[in-house]
Formats: C-alpha cells, structure tokens, sequence
C-alpha cells in the first residue's frame, strides 16, 4: 500500500514539475515578448502623448543616420541589455504608465525635461558608448578629437550628453559651435546716450552709457550696520554662515536688477572685437583701444535659448564680470566694482534681520504636499519676491515678475547667483571683528564667494545670509575649446552679477 501511495505521489511530483516546467518557458517566451512590443518606438509613443517628442526625433541625426540605422526610444533612454536594462524598464515603465492615467501631459514642463539636469536622469551613458565604441574615426575633426580626448580624461565625471544633448531630438535653436553671431543685435534706429549720468549727491539715479542706448537704475544705500550671517537657531542655516558679527559698511550705491542680456550685449559689442569702441553713431572709433579687451565670441547660446532682453546676462566667468566693471568705470568715469559680501548681504537685508526681507521662516514656505494641502499648511508668499525651484519652471525670469526689497533692490535672493569680490573661506567671520569698517574678506583664496541663490535653489539656499562659492573647474568641465574661455562657462547656466559703484568724489562725495 505505502509502496503504490509513493510510486502515485512521485508521479504526481514528475506531473507538477513537468507542468512547472512548461508554464515557465511559456511565461518565459511571452514575457520576453512583451518585454520586445513594449520597446517598441510605438508602444513608447502610447504613453508618450506629446507628439513633439517624435516629431524633433525624427529630424534627428539619431533618426536619419549616416549608415541607415534608425536609433529607437529604448536605445538611448534604457541602458544596454546585461547592465541594467530590466530594472530600468520596469521603474521607468511604471512612472511613465502611472503618468499617463493619473497626470495630464498639458501640465508637463517640457522645455525643463529636455534641460541637462533632467536629461542625465533618463539618458544612460553606457548606452551612448555601446553604439559610440570608437571615439576618434578618422572622420573626426582636430576640435572632435580634443573634446574626446578630454572626455576620455575625465570619463567618470562627465556624460556624453553633457556636449550632445540635442542628438536624440534636434532642436533648431541648439548651437555646439562658436557663435561669432552672438549679440548682433539692431539698434541703429534707437537714439544714443552722449554723456553718462552727472551724480552729485547720494541719490538714487539712472546711470546712462555713452554710445549705446542702455540706461540702468541704482538705488542709493544708507551707511549703516548690521549683523553679517545667521543667528544658531535659524532654519536650514550653515556653519559657514557665523559666527555673526557686527559690522559697519559707508555708503555706496548698488544696481537695481540684476545686469541685462540688453547691457552686458553693449559692453560685448563695443570690446569683443580687439577691445575697440564704438562712438555715438555706433561706427568704431580709435579711443580707448589699449584700454579694455572684452570677451570672445561664446560656444553655444549662452542665454539658453530663453532669451536676451531684460533677463539677466548668465554664464559669463567672473573674469568677464569684473572686466565689465572696468569697462564701466572707464566709458562712464565712475567707480563701478562687483560688491564685496558684506555690502551684498547689508543691501539684500534692507535693515531686516530675519531670514528673508519679508515675514516667514524657510520651513513656511515647504512644499505642501497632500498633507499640506488638506489642513492649509505652506504659503506662496515667497513667489512675490523670489524666483526659486519652486517656481521658476528651472529658468532665469524677467524683474519685473518678482516685488523689490526694502532697499529697492530686486532679485537679490534667486533668479541668478551673484558674484562678490570677496575670496571664499569657510571661516570668514570667525576673523572678522565686532565693529569692523567695509570688510572685505580673506585676502587670498581659490574661489570666490557667490550669493542670492538661482532658480535651481532650494528654499534654505535664499535665504539672506546663505553663502556659495563658484567652482572654477566644475562649471568649464565641458568647454570644447583648447584653451579654455576664460571669458564663458560652460556648466554654469545660474550665474550673474550686479554692480556697485562707490560714493566718492566721482559721485558728489565732499
């Protein structure tokens, strides 16, 4: 009995193996099919609802290659077969379905998906180099080939994308080559300033440049003192930012905005070409040849594509900041100079002594989340004055989309970081002393500091006392050229400046 109840259970055990077996080479082939439809460039485009996308791909050297190859949706944005790519298309997979039944694609900020900051999230290098396997074909220009090398120098700290971004979808406003068009604008039927601005006492006033037709404000701020970095208690606040000290700044005057695409375009046009400027009628002139050599023409289109105008100039070194300063000074007899940190810091504050130069604490304005939402916690008082992650659609806005501060001052905290004359040192106020007069930070250092926060900042990062440094290697990781601009960045599309011009005896002072 025991012998025939085993040889029956045995059998059954073969049965459900066998059936086992089946089923997983079944499931097997059709997982593997579904695995080989879903990756198709037509099942991408039922979730993919924005025909835009296919319509730049198929203009696209990745569409239309030069060997006859069409490079599909999965080959670029999954990584290779055996490096990931299962995982990859299940998360991916997942967050695009759950978008396509619970978001509206209407909503989608698609000019920032295409941004290199989101890009390098769902663009995989390896899959780049498993098509790329030879970086330097004969084929390859004598710029192609320093590039590359480059890129095989410091691999693991760059992508690809980084100086192919718009290889997958071509976008006709995307330049990767010396713009020598750039700032080639058409003034010639607006009126000239003939003389710069005639200042005499400590007042607000509107500075205008000889030969141009560029005029911008400055707000006159009070001498005074005040408490330079953060109290301990502060939210989001870091150690670099105290201990505070009592210091005392004199008079000067500060740019009310930040310096416009429109104003830095006529700096560029009257020195980028062998330092020469122009005269009133806008022909060149021999005046002040020797005196200022301004910038080269930029790799690429510094302004992103969002525009020149009234947004403020981004992407210049500091470099190129502070030789505009020099070109201002000499074309309107004035000293002008970038601020030091203690006078960004007074003036960003407006006599306020808070976080902000208007009521609230950083945890305030948080994202609300559902939670948030349902009991009413958070507020959107910050959109009136600052231009930050939150709300800047991850580009620069125009001033007048922002209410100034105390001073009169706008954007000094986001919309574009700012560079200060100081050198950047960790422990800058731990050496400044109570009382100190104009203090104007270490007198050596590798980077300098860099303050406001952008439009790529968390809400801690601007708040008044927040401070930065710029990362001279970092933001030039890309730049093609052999030598290196000195006059562009390349990996830094959140930088500015504004501009001081002190009261002294050019200025009225007795």
């Amino acid at each position: 009995m025991l012998k025939r109840l085993g040889k029956y259970l045995r059998k059954k055990l073969l049965l459900v193996i066998f059936i086992g077996f089946v089923l997983g080479i079944v499931i097997s082939i059709y997982s593997y099919k579904v695995i080989v439809v879903t990756s198709t460039n037509e099942s991408c485009e039922v979730c993919h609802v924005h025909p835009h996308v296919f319509d730049s791909w198929k203009l696209s050297v990745h569409h239309d290659t030069r060997v006859g190859i069409k490079i599909g949706c999965v080959e670029c944005h999954l990584p290779p077969k055996g490096e990931g790519y299962l995982k990859e298309k299940i998360k991916s997979g997942a967050k695009d379905l759950y978008g396509y039944l619970f978001k509206d694609s209407v909503d989608f900020n698609w000019e920032a998906k295409s941004t290199l900051d989101e890009a390098q999230h769902f663009v995989f290098k390896e899959s780049c180099v498993n098509c790329h396997q030879n970086l330097f074909p004969l084929t390859l220009t004598k710029e192609g080939q320093d590039a590359h090398l480059y890129y095989s120098q410091n691999e693991d700290e760059l992508r690809c994308i980084n100086c192919h971004l718009n290889v997958g979808h071509f976008d006709p406003d995307a330049l990767h080559a010396v713009n020598v068009e750039f700032g080639n604008g058409d003034n010639a039927n607006k009126e000239r300033f003939n003389e710069p601005a005639n200042v005499t006492l400590h007042e607000d006033y509107t500075e205008t440049i000889p030969g141009t037709t560029i005029s911008f404000n400055m707000k006159a701020i009070p001498g005074g003192s005040f408490k330079i970095g953060s109290p301990d208690n502060e939210q989001m606040r870091k150690t670099d930012e105290g201990p505070q000290k009592e210091v005392k700044l004199s008079p000067f005057f500060m740019a009310e905005i930040e310096i416009t695409w429109d104003t830095y375009l006529a700096f560029y046009s009257a020195t980028a070409a062998e330092g020469r400027s122009t005269d009133t009628e806008g022909a060149r002139t021999e005046a002040d040849v020797d005196a200022i050599s301004g910038p080269t023409p930029p790799y690429g289109q510094p302004d992103q594509n969002w525009g020149l105008g009234n947004r403020p100039a981004i992407t210049m070194s500091y470099h190129s900041a502070e030789t505009f300063c020099k070109w201002l000074t000499q074309v309107t007899g004035k000293t002008y100079r970038l601020p030091t940190e203690a006078e960004w810091e007074y003036a960003a504050r407006g006599g306020t002594e808070t976080p902000f130069f208007f009521e609230g604490n950083p945890k305030d304005f948080g994202e609300k989340g559902f939670i948030g939402k349902m009991f009413g916690k958070g507020s959107d008082e910050i959109n009136n004055y600052i231009i930050f992650s939150g709300n800047s659609q991850l580009k620069t806005a125009e001033p007048e989309n922002v209410e100034a501060n105390p001073f009169g001052l706008i954007n000094m905290l986001g919309n574009a970081q700012e560079y200060c004359s100081d050198w950047y040192a960790e422990d800058t106020y731990n050496k400044l002393k109570d009382g100190e007069v104009n203090p104007k930070g270490p007198a050596s250092g590798d980077e300098h500091v860099i303050r406001g926060g952008s439009f790529k900042s968390e809400i801690g990062e601007v708040r008044s006392a927040a401070r930065d440094f710029t990362r001279s290697t970092a933001w030039m990781k890309t730049d093609p050229q052999m030598p290196k601009s000195i006059w562009w960045l390349s990996d830094c599309n959140y930088i500015s400046f504004r501009v001081v011009c002190e009261y002294d005896s050019k200025t009225g002072k007795k």
